[in-house]
């Protein structure tokens, strides 16, 4: 290719990736519906965007190390202490049993209905046990299913990557070297590649511990650390033996994310960024290495593969792994209706299937065009129907507000117990222990970990925060909470305005509305709770009580309304108006004067 040629390629692969995931963010579609029948289109009307000529033996180890920072990002979020009991016992589960149903079914199923050799049909099962962040999560965040469905089903797809990209690679070796189809060599194989990748992931995690712990650095080298471990950790587990770089980098990933005392950076919006961009790269370059030809004798095959794998053997799977569980009907349904395929095995088979045909094995050559298929349909399918299935289901999250209130004062704690009464699914944060157990004990739920790691990224989107109320007793606090914030979080972000003739750093120039009316600043809330005042829910008939300030509405579709010193929201029938009352005796005193 010349080098005008190239440059047309990148830059036409780019505009796609970032062109489809605008679209699909205006038209409220999941992003891969997108992606992949662009890079087809594309591929099919233009050889500028074959990755294959664009990079030529360089397009493999590059498609690895893009996974492998996926990965990682996707570790991050794996904290032990968010996933107990029964749902961890089903995620181990739906590893361990799926990997082995969804490769003996696929596999059997492929030799008669794909005509294939049993080594490529064992070779294609192998390649669809894995599912994936790069799509799983995706559709989880556009459907929005209940906290504990969203939490074992990212577990899976995060857990099942570096177990299916090792699995390809073990069953791809045996396929090729005629003396690996011992079953017993298979399986030393498999250990010992796993071990590397664990032992890689362990030393990665020790590294990145020392750096980041023990080393000052600023934000933006620390993120630049991070890739560039985890980019080396990698390369040289795969360098050593293939695909043990998945396997660390998740691991990295994951040790970092349950090591105490370490001060990860909950805003990672470098790695977010990036990670959006490469999947949406990816989706467009290996799509488009799919030609219309290789096709036209596998679709419908390929489409029966489909029935098989989401109509029987994933709800196979998930009946038995949520058995003898507490996960309600609905919750083992969905799971049963959720295994979309997605980059690592349109990678995996992108990287064997060449080899295999080279070697002449039958039915090889049919391998990446099934792979397609199936992720086309697959993502098509749960893209489409995820959202009304959940909706059928009932393990949709409400529509309505769920707020983060930071603070652990008594007036913040009573509004908490307000907001709740009035039908809201509250949500609190404090720094200091006592105020901690004093919100425990006040029966609110306490989101974990830290204030950042809470409110923003996939954080908030497993909590399910809408907005954000800093109500804490440092004005500058709020104020600079407030304006971190607000770059990440979906919904709004607002603090309680700072005293009047405040002297702080930043408080009185900081972001965010302050909430309330004029004059009731932090300060002011607080004389009057200490005073007797007290935070109350009255259902709006006919205006609001004489003497009461009104602090929030509440409207009858559980969104959440907040006074702020710009606006003031319009009370209506059926709002429940969270009023602040007036200072017992107040008014006699004031008369007696």
């Amino acid at each position: 290719m010349t080098a005008d040629q190239v440059l047309l390629g990148v830059a036409l692969i780019l505009v796609l990736a970032v062109g489809c995931q605008l679209l699909a963010s205006l038209l409220h579609l999941p992003a891969l519906l997108l992606l992949l029948p662009a890079g087809f289109t594309a591929g099919a009307l233009t050889d500028d965007v074959d990755p294959q000529l664009l990079l030529g033996p360089a397009f493999s180890p590059m498609v690895s190390l893009a996974v492998a920072v996926i990965l990682y990002d996707a570790g991050l979020e794996l904290d032990l202490r968010r996933s107990r009991g029964h749902a961890r016992r089903v995620v181990v589960r739906l590893i361990c049993l799926g990997t082995v149903l969804t490769c003996l079914s696929a596999a059997l199923f492929a030799v008669p209905v794909l005509d294939m050799s049993r080594s490529a049909a064992i070779m294609l099962g192998a390649i669809l046990v894995v599912s994936g962040p790069t799509v799983v999560g995706p559709l989880l965040n556009f459907v929005r299913p209940t906290e504990r469905l969203q939490r074992i089903l990212v577990w899976e797809g995060s857990l099942i990557d570096p177990v299916g990209g090792i699995l390809g690679a073990v069953v791809f070796h045996a396929v090729v070297a005629a003396d690996q189809h011992d079953p017993g060599s298979q399986l030393v194989a498999f250990l010992g590649s796993t071990a590397v990748g664990l032992v890689g992931g362990v030393l990665g995690a020790g590294l990145l511990w020392f750096l980041l712990h023990r080393v000052r650095m600023s934000e933006v080298l620390a993120t630049t650390c991070q890739l560039a471990v985890v980019v080396g950790v990698a390369a040289v587990c795969d360098a050593f033996r293939d695909d043990t770089g998945l396997i660390a980098a998740v691991v990295t990933g994951m040790t970092l994310a349950n090591l105490r005392g370490l001060d990860m950076p909950a805003r990672r919006p470098f790695f977010a960024t990036l990670a959006a961009l490469i999947i949406g790269v990816l989706f467009v370059s290996i799509s488009a290495t799919v030609t219309p030809e290789s096709l036209r004798h596998v679709v419908l095959p390929a489409l029966a593969l489909v029935g098989l794998l989401v109509l029987v053997v994933r709800p196979v799977v998930a009946a038995l792994a949520t058995a003898r569980t507490d996960l309600s009907r609905g919750e083992r349904a969905f799971i049963g209706w959720m295994a979309p395929r997605g980059i690592v095995a349109a990678a995996t088979a992108s990287t064997f299937s060449a080899t295999l045909v080279g070697k002449g094995i039958g039915g090889a050559e049919r391998i990446l065009p099934a792979t397609f298929v199936v992720i086309v349909a697959t993502v098509m399918l749960y893209g489409l129907s995820a959202f009304p299935v959940a909706g059928r289901l009932g393990v949709l999250r409400p529509a309505r507000s769920r707020p983060l209130l930071v603070g652990g004062d008594q007036w913040a704690i009573d509004l908490g117990r307000a907001l709740r009464s009035a039908g809201l699914d509250v949500l609190m944060w404090a720094g200091a222990e006592a105020q901690r157990s004093r919100i425990e004990e006040a029966g609110l739920a306490l989101a974990p970990g830290e204030l950042l790691a809470a409110a923003t990224g996939a954080g908030a989107e497993l909590e399910g925060i809408t907005g954000v109320l800093l109500l804490t007793e440092e004005d500058d606090f709020n104020a600079l909470a407030s304006m971190t914030l607000q770059e990440t979080v979906e919904g709004g972000v607002h603090r309680l305005a700072p005293s009047v003739g405040s002297q702080g750093v930043v408080a009185p120039y900081g972001g965010a509305d302050a909430l309330f009316g004029a004059g009731l600043t932090r300060v002011e809330l607080a004389r009057r709770y200490g005073e007797g005042a007290r935070i109350t829910v009255h259902r709006v008939v006919g205006g609001l009580p004489p003497g009461h300030e009104l602090l929030f509405l509440v409207r009858p579709d559980g969104q959440l309304a907040p006074v702020t010193e710009a606006a003031v929201p319009e009370p209506g029938a059926g709002d429940l108006a969270v009023l602040l009352g007036p200072v017992p005796g107040g008014r006699a005193e004031e008369a007696a004067r």
